[in-house]
């Protein structure tokens, strides 16, 4: 029989936590925390001892998936994302801040504490979503933007003039102009050119740096 787990699952939605519960009582692990918020998760866990997080990549709060898993692999909680995984850059940036791996909510739930027990033991997990994120992120170059350029890039993807851009930042419209052209050529150097505003939007995206379903 597999060793018992504890075991936090964070999603937005109470019946997949219901739902999780359920099927980790049937796998013969116990659910200690069970929350809508890794702010939550953080709070719970000094009372609540857990031996690996199960995390949805987008929550309600409008929290970033990055912060999130890096906020629960810091407390020494092992990261599973466990959702959906129709958004590729959030995907990547889950991978990057430390999950684990990767298994889709269309999977069977076997599959999901199949990998839980895998990470248990110190294992990767080997699946084909975990895979071609690893894959898709060996292409993926990035154009590493400053803190400033990343500002600038979200306000002006997200439709501002440069003028409005540089009122909001507080900096002149010749700062902002230049912080464009310094992003444009990050962006060509990194094999992403940028063509036109769609494009503007599509790196920013692509990048985390805005949501869109902010748009």
């Amino acid at each position: 029989m597999a060793e018992k787990l504890r075991l936090a699952i964070v999603d937005d939605h109470e019946a997949i936590r219901l739902g999780f519960l359920h099927a980790a009582q049937n796998a013969g692990h116990e659910v200690t925390v069970s929350v809508a918020t890794v702010g939550e998760l953080i709070g719970a866990v000094s009372k609540r001892n857990c031996d690996i997080a199960v995390l949805d990549l987008s929550l309600a709060d409008g929290s970033n998936v990055a912060g999130n898993v890096a906020a629960v692999v810091a407390e020494g909680i092992p990261v599973i994302i466990f959702s959906i995984a129709d958004k590729q850059n959030l995907v990547r940036a889950a991978l990057r801040a430390g999950a684990a791996g990767l298994v889709a909510k269309s999977n069977s739930m076997d599959d999901l504490f199949h990998a839980i027990t895998e990470v248990a033991a110190g294992n990767s997990i080997d699946n084909t979503q975990t895979a071609a994120a690893i894959d898709a992120d060996l292409d993926f170059k990035e154009a590493n933007l400053s803190a400033r350029e990343r500002e600038v890039l979200s306000l002006y993807a997200s439709g501002l003039a440069q003028k409005q851009v540089a009122n909001f930042l507080g900096i002149s419209q010749h700062t902002v102009k230049e912080h464009i052209v310094r992003v444009r050529r990050k962006y060509e150097s990194a094999g992403r050119p940028i063509e036109n505003k769609t494009d503007w939007v599509r790196r920013a995206l692509e990048d985390g740096i805005i949501d869109g379903g902010n748009l």
